[in-house]
């Protein structure tokens, strides 16, 4: 593997992780902090965007997106078990 190949890689899997977030913070701010309901739009954008970048990634690159998704359901209901 080269480290063009390499970084190219790790700068889609920033980008991918980004546009993840975005789509899911800016609902969060809709629902539960009272932002515009306009945020839908830049989230939905963002999220449709996420899905794509997924198609870009190399073939090995879903077992590391279902770590990733494991480890982030056990937090989320780690931290949400906390706030009670």
């Amino acid at each position: 593997m080269s480290a063009l190949f390499l970084l190219k890689t790790l700068g889609l899997f920033i980008a991918t992780a980004i546009a993840e977030i975005v789509g899911c913070y800016l609902p969060y701010l809709w629902l539960k902090e009272g932002h515009s309901v306009w945020l839908l739009i830049p989230a939905a954008i963002s999220l449709a965007l996420f899905a794509y970048l997924l198609t870009l990634h190399p073939a090995e690159s879903g077992r590391v997106y279902a770590a990733y998704g494991w480890y982030l359901r056990v937090n989320c209901h780690s931290l949400a078990a906390n706030c009670r």
